[in-house]
């Protein structure tokens, strides 16, 4: 392999990139903000501080949904921009070679958008090879997927969470269902409009999902947030409780352990007994959900490990297979996949 190799992970809310032998050099939000005429105003973190104030002539905007590339013109610029952002730094990436994580439980016609994507950018790849996101995911929580010992992730992403089964370097079961922390993020502005006659905004969600939000129920915290009154059309401060939270996100939070549990009733009598031993590793951003490792082992019976750095396991696990060339198999080149040539 050459110097020259890259691996992305096209994440809902952030798009991460990480380069051979550098780590990680692109991490930002996957947002960018558009002006009439399809100009490129702001890409990543820039774009996400104007999200919900913008203007009308400008539009901002998540080129990914549910873990699928939804707006592929959009998705290109920003991957272009990124791109540019990086060789700046890390000189020209013309002719580079990239690995791309695409989640298991999707179309074939959405799996090769990410393929097609990337080979459409300004860089003009040399080469492109896909991993499965969820081995990904599991390299970069630190585990061997390699050997005949099964291993179980969930990965709690923002539109989606990923429940996957694997050994012997492939998946043995995966589902992707519609939930994540985006979920939990309109749930709460949902229930504040309807209990409090207020108004707030995604990123107000996210704040008092990250301060109160919690897989069993506590009490005793509280957070004081701002929004439009619903009634009146003024700005408003209200107080929000951990009970209010969790009763607004319980139902959420279930929902993925039903997933779990679904997966686990599938899973054969052998690789049961090693997810025993070993566990289930959660992973993705919000599995920094307070108590998610409380409620999934009431659940489950079984030992839950929150992994360390959980929003950056798929990314690290990419840099695994480009660094280490006896993992460089668990990447595949896209025709090779669907067409056997």
């Amino acid at each position: 392999m050459t110097s020259k190799v890259f691996g992305i992970d096209f994440g809902t809310s952030s798009i991460k990139i990480y380069k051979k032998n550098s780590g990680i050099v692109f991490n930002e939000k996957n947002v960018i903000a558009i002006a009439r005429g399809k100009k490129v105003l702001a890409i990543g973190d820039e774009a996400f501080e104007m999200f919900g104030k913008a203007p009308d002539d400008i539009t901002v905007t998540y080129p990914v949904k549910n873990g699928v590339i939804a707006d592929i013109a959009n998705m290109l610029a920003l991957l272009n921009c990124a791109l540019s952002q990086i060789a700046k730094t890390h000189g020209k990436l013309n002719g580079a070679e990239f690995i791309v994580a695409a989640p298991t439980d999707i179309t074939e016609v959405e799996k090769r958008a990410f393929f097609d994507l990337v080979a459409s950018s300004a860089v003009k790849p040399k080469h492109i090879r896909i991993v499965e996101k969820p081995i990904a995911d599991a390299l970069g929580a630190g585990l061997d997927v390699t050997n005949a010992h099964g291993v179980m992730t969930v990965n709690i992403g923002a539109d989606t969470t990923e429940v996957s089964i694997m050994s012997l370097g492939g998946i043995v079961l995966s589902k992707l269902i519609p939930v994540g922390g985006n979920k939990i993020d309109e749930a709460l502005i949902t229930c504040v409009k309807k209990t409090y006659n207020l108004v707030i905004g995604n990123k107000t969600a996210e704040v008092i999902k990250k301060a109160l939000a919690s897989a069993v129920p506590c009490s005793g915290e509280s957070i004081r947030v701002f929004g439009r009154d619903v009634v009146t059309g003024l700005p408003k401060e209200t107080e929000i409780s951990s009970e209010f939270v969790y009763d607004s996100t319980v139902e959420y939070l279930h929902s993925i352990v039903d997933a779990v549990r679904v997966i686990l009733e599938r899973t054969p009598p052998e690789i049961s007994s090693d997810i025993i031993d070993s566990g289930v590793y959660i992973t993705g951003g919000s599995a920094n959900i307070r108590n998610i490792d409380s409620l999934m082992k009431q659940e489950t019976d079984l030992n839950i490990n929150i992994c360390d750095d959980p929003a950056n396991t798929v990314v690290n696990g990419l840099g695994k297979i480009i660094e280490e060339d006896s993992l460089s198999t668990l990447a595949s080149a896209l025709k090779q996949t669907y067409y056997g040539s």
